[in-house]
């Protein structure tokens, strides 16, 4: 299952709204990185609003594809996780500590201009 991957100006949007498999997940982080390579954005927002579960493993590649992208110049908000995810997650141990999160997409816009904004000061 591929993860659409759309561009925005300088930002990179893309919505998980389906379970993934492990290979999923790290075939996305690849296709993200590879997209965020080759078109030099400087943000990336993640919605995973249609996720109703988040798994140790998709969690942690959510958080080491934001240090990633991160590393290649990139800033990342991760945007409507839901609260039962939150639990589970912090649970877990996998608090997704140095990810920037937003409630919503909308949210999320605001705190990546605002992520870049500062980035270029």
């Amino acid at each position: 299952m591929k993860v659409p991957i759309l561009r925005l100006r300088d930002i990179l949007l893309t919505s998980i709204q389906v379970e993934m498999s492990d290979e999923d997940a790290v075939a996305f982080q690849t296709d993200l990185l590879r997209t965020l390579a080759k078109t030099e954005v400087k943000g990336i927002v993640i919605d995973i609003t249609g996720l109703s579960v988040v798994d140790s493993f998709l969690a942690r590649v959510v958080k080491e594809t934001a240090t990633m992208a991160q590393m290649l110049g990139a800033e990342v908000v991760l945007t409507g996780m839901r609260p039962e995810v939150a639990i589970v997650l912090t649970e877990m141990g996998r608090e997704l500590l140095g990810v920037e999160t937003a409630l919503n997409l909308e949210q999320g816009f605001h705190k990546i201009q605002l992520l870049i904004e500062g980035r270029a000061r």
